[in-house]
């Protein structure tokens, strides 16, 4: 048995940065990965797929050159093994860089395998017993996929990275967040592209009308959009795999992605054994510190159910070092939510929707401005979607804002960051922003509110 100071298990986005200040702290410290470095972000999320759709915008662009005065020689084409490598070295080249770093840390042992709790504060690694007063648990999420796709082939989100070959024609069960990314990369790159979406409308979390405005943004790139499909039979075929839906409707594929959400990976890890709680989902329960019912014990990053995101990860970090090192006292709730859906034109979002806001009894005002209406967006020729803000009536306290549209995933900081210092719409409207950019309207569209 080896003992530290503290066990840091999972290397994701909190989990080496954790470990390095609790080692410059002079804590003995363990960090456990079982698989790479990094974690979902690193290897299997941001940055492969976000390289993805950098390769996919590169041949929308080169189609539309003609849009902006340039000529093109011959058709575009994508050249999938090339697409694939590029991705992968931008995560290869990623994790290799945090490895180095964590091993000129002096203090931080790396320690390569599952870890499972045996006891209270105690860890099974392979054949290494490790124990620690202080463990600290960042140990993601993963695909989920549903019953019913025995003897089926499908694609996840992480297997879709390491294909070389141009799908015919991917259908994808799932029309959220990473679903939606992949389907107009794949368009982009050629392939025909079907979304299914059980319930009524893409994006389930956001308001109808940036649903709406996305679906068409989608369509109008030849995406072929299902929502309301609810249950689906799936099987195997000789050109690849049919789903079923509704009253005798299929659609028929080379390739299927099932893109239906994530769980935590947190049902391999023997909690029971040290008595930490988890909700019906599987989450850890945590406190507003992120603590968990035992004392000791934190969890960090997808985990906790308290965030989905490489930022909110890397902020339960910043969270857990500022009070256990630092003497401060923060907490979860003072997080303002933010996330980008990386589509083209990207959507930025912080804060609450307009129907959360309703729905929470709030007195609201609501301001939009399309993107026709940004000169910014014209200039670039890139005028689909459009700005939303929502506020406080009495005291102009920012609640929520998207912006979809090109740059929305950076503009959308200028709201964000106002939220966060707690500054009322009012005072928003007298920034002078740069001109020409996305972010100089973000005034305006705050004098529009109604």
């Amino acid at each position: 048995m080896t003992a530290f100071d503290s066990i840091v298990v999972g290397a994701g986005q909190a989990g080496p940065s954790l470990a390095v200040r609790l080692a410059e702290a002079g804590k003995k410290v363990a960090l456990v990965e079982r698989s790479l470095l990094g974690g979902t972000c690193v290897n299997r999320g941001c940055m492969p797929t976000k390289a993805l759709v950098a390769s996919a915008r590169a041949a929308h662009v080169a189609r539309r050159a003609a849009d902006w005065g340039i000529a093109v020689g011959g058709p575009v084409t994508a050249e999938m093994p090339r697409i694939t490598a590029r991705a992968q070295k931008v995560a290869s080249d990623a994790r290799g860089n945090l490895q180095r770093w964590l091993e000129g840390v002096e203090g931080v042992a790396l320690v390569q395998g599952h870890a499972r709790f045996t006891a209270p504060f105690t860890l099974q690694v392979g054949q290494e017993v490790l124990t620690a007063p202080q463990i600290f648990l960042n140990v993601g999420a993963r695909a989920v996929v549903p019953d019913g796709f025995e003897g089926v082939p499908f694609l996840t989100s992480s297997s879709i990275l390491q294909i070389t070959h141009l799908p015919r024609h991917l259908v994808i069960l799932g029309g959220s967040y990473i679903g939606l990314e992949f389907a107009q990369a794949y368009r982009r790159f050629g392939s025909a592209v079907t979304v299914l979406e059980r319930g009524p409308k893409l994006l389930p979390r956001e308001d109808a009308d940036i649903s709406d405005e996305i679906r068409s943004i989608l369509e109008a790139e030849g995406i072929s959009v299902r929502c309301g499909v609810g249950d689906v039979a799936a099987s195997a075929d000789a050109g690849g795999v049919t789903l079923g839906f509704g009253e005798g409707q299929s659609v028929s594929g080379s390739d299927l992605l099932i893109a239906v959400g994530r769980r935590p990976n947190t049902d391999e890890l023997g909690l029971a054994m040290a008595g930490i709680a988890v909700d019906p989902r599987g989450f850890i329960t945590v406190d507003e510190r992120l603590q968990t019912n035992v004392p000791g014990v934190y969890a960090l990053g997808d985990c906790n159910g308290r965030g989905a995101f490489t930022h909110t990860a890397y902020n339960d970090f910043e969270i857990v070092a500022a009070n256990l090192l630092d003497g401060e006292d923060r907490r979860v709730s003072e997080r303002v939510s933010g996330y980008a859906l990386y589509i083209d034109p990207p959507l930025g979002r912080v804060g609450m929707t307009e129907a959360a806001a309703r729905g929470s009894g709030l007195d609201v005002q609501v301001s939009t401005r399309p993107m026709s209406r940004v000169g910014r967006a014209v200039e670039k020729g890139e005028t689909a979607g459009f700005m939303k803000v929502v506020a406080e009536r009495d005291t102009g306290r920012i609640l929520g804002a998207a912006i979809l549209g090109v740059e929305g995933d950076e503009a959308i900081h200028g709201l964000l960051d106002a939220m966060h210092a707690g500054v009322p719409q009012q005072v928003l409207r007298w920034a002078v922003p740069i001109h020409p950019t996305v972010s100089e309207l973000i005034p305006t569209l705050l004098q529009g509110l109604r």
